[in-house]
């Protein structure tokens, strides 16, 4: 019996469509746009694009292959994609039951961490920090604070200036708070902190601070305070914006994930 000859087209004899590497590349560049031009609030988006075009650059590759190794790179596929859906929704449960104020011995310096400042001052989310962190300081008058937050490209001013002023204007005394306002995420807030303090003659082993932030970002705040060995307790905010808070929820999953390999 003759030897079926191979198409020159494929091995299923039809010609391989070019549909999911023009959706990678699309996806790809969108993620690169993103990360690029959009303001922080929304640049996690970039990440998930970025392994969208992934899976669709391999899905793409699997119709290319020969019947057999095709559909074996597509179950693998899916099985990797539903095994990432798994994975994040414990991180999501990890992350909802980290949202809570945990208080551990006594607190020698507040630290505000930074959100988004719009023209009109601060957003939401950084009222709702500066609101519990205020009311804070006004029941335990000894203690400092740092208000730590740099400027980001479509911030009319650093986070740390718009929180110093926020604050005063409630009634917190000028000389009690403390400016850091060079730092972009989390982590540079903690090291900053850090730092600072350490210039104020802190011996940061045996000082142990309440940082004030909300709720969703708690967990990833502990993770990388206990990763620079910092002694910290936790006051949770609110989030009383609704969409931002959904919001938030869902872009600290990819945040927790690259602050655990990256930070």
């Amino acid at each position: 019996m003759r030897r079926q000859r191979r198409s020159r087209r494929g091995y299923s004899g039809k010609k391989p469509t070019i549909a999911p590497f023009l959706l990678a590349a699309v996806l790809a560049a969108a993620a690169l746009l993103i990360e690029l031009f959009v303001n922080a609030g929304i640049r996690f988006i970039a990440l998930p694009l970025l392994a969208l075009a992934v899976v669709c650059a391999v899905y793409g590759l699997s119709l290319r292959c020969e019947p057999g190794l095709g559909r074996a790179v597509r179950i693998v596929l899916v099985a990797v994609l539903a095994a990432s859906l798994v994975f994040f929704a414990v991180l999501e449960g990890v992350i909802i039951a980290g949202s809570r104020t945990e208080l551990k011995g006594e607190p020698q310096v507040v630290v505000v961490l930074g959100a988004q400042v719009k023209q009109s001052g601060p957003a939401a989310l950084l009222r709702d920090r500066l609101e519990t962190a205020a009311e804070y300081l006004k029941e335990h008058p000894e203690l400092p604070v740092v208000v730590s937050g740099g400027q980001g490209r479509d911030e009319p001013t650093t986070e740390a200036l718009a929180m110093r002023d926020y604050l005063a204007a409630r009634g917190i005394e000028a000389e009690r708070i403390w400016m850091e306002d060079e730092s972009h995420n989390t982590s540079e807030n903690l090291l900053n902190t850090r730092a600072l303090l350490e210039g104020k003659g802190y011996e940061m082993d045996d000082t142990h601070l309440l940082v004030v932030s909300n709720g969703f970002h708690l967990t990833r705040v502990r993770m990388l305070a206990e990763r620079y060995g910092l002694e910290i307790s936790t006051l949770a905010a609110p989030a009383t914006d609704l969409p931002a808070k959904v919001s938030s929820y869902v872009r600290e999953l990819p945040a927790v994930v690259k602050s655990f390999l990256f930070d």
